[in-house]
């Protein structure tokens, strides 16, 4: 007759031997701990600080010792003396960086035909409003795309050549300048191609929005 044998129970692993496991687990976990979060962390925003500063501490616009702004973060701007920026989807309010996103709105959808409508309009109002008489239509320019569409951030600091051209007349006439005056301010804020091959030109717009209200604090007409 024939007969199994029943294995012994494995042996309890003894406790010298646990923590010989244990103890190199905790000093990796506590070294790399140390190394990621605090030396590694400290020693990029040290040489941030060291190498780049302006960029490190947000890029920020600094005017007669009061921040107005960052190069970095796009800003509203309504009145027709100033060049408008690009739309911003982002809520609760138009440019919340702490909220950067789209609006999602996919090209077929009638709400992003209705916005585009209304920012289009919006600017042709603008326009109308600072015609020379009853015979000047304003500008009949296409509409740049970039006027009237919200970035994927919702946070664009800047806009076209395109676009900056397109509203050069309204700003002109609204501040009482020669046209030719503020072109050349614009000329002189447009940042060309990355690399001179990457992206197009571009304008900032609150650079130039400040560039306009310097002209008019120094009386320049």
């Amino acid at each position: 007759m024939s007969t199994v044998s029943i294995p012994a129970s494995a042996p309890a692993a003894e406790p010298s031997a646990l923590r010989g496991l244990l103890r190199p687990a905790v000093v990796l976990f506590v070294g790399l701990s140390l190394l990621t979060g605090l030396v590694y962390p400290l020693l990029v925003t040290g040489l941030a600080q060291v190498m780049f500063p302006h960029a490190a501490n947000g890029s920020l616009v600094v005017m007669r010792g009061r921040v107005v702004g960052s190069e970095l973060i796009g800003q509203p701007f309504a009145d027709p003396k100033h060049f408008w920026s690009r739309p911003s989807a982002t809520a609760p309010m138009a440019y919340n960086a702490g909220a950067s996103g789209g609006s999602n709105l996919g090209p077929t959808n009638p709400a992003l035909t209705d916005a585009v409508k209304a920012r289009i309009e919006a600017l042709r109002a603008a326009e109308r409003g600072l015609a020379s008489g009853p015979g000047d239509p304003g500008n009949t320019a296409p509409v740049p795309v970039d006027q009237v569409t919200a970035s994927a951030s919702g946070l664009d600091p800047h806009i076209s050549r395109a676009a900056a051209d397109y509203q050069l007349r309204r700003v002109a006439s609204a501040r009482g300048l020669p046209e030719a005056e503020v072109r050349a301010l614009v000329d002189r804020h447009t940042e060309g191609r990355l690399l001179g091959f990457i992206g197009e030109p571009r304008v900032n717009v609150l650079a130039l929005n400040l560039a306009l209200d310097s002209l008019d604090a120094r009386g320049v007409r």
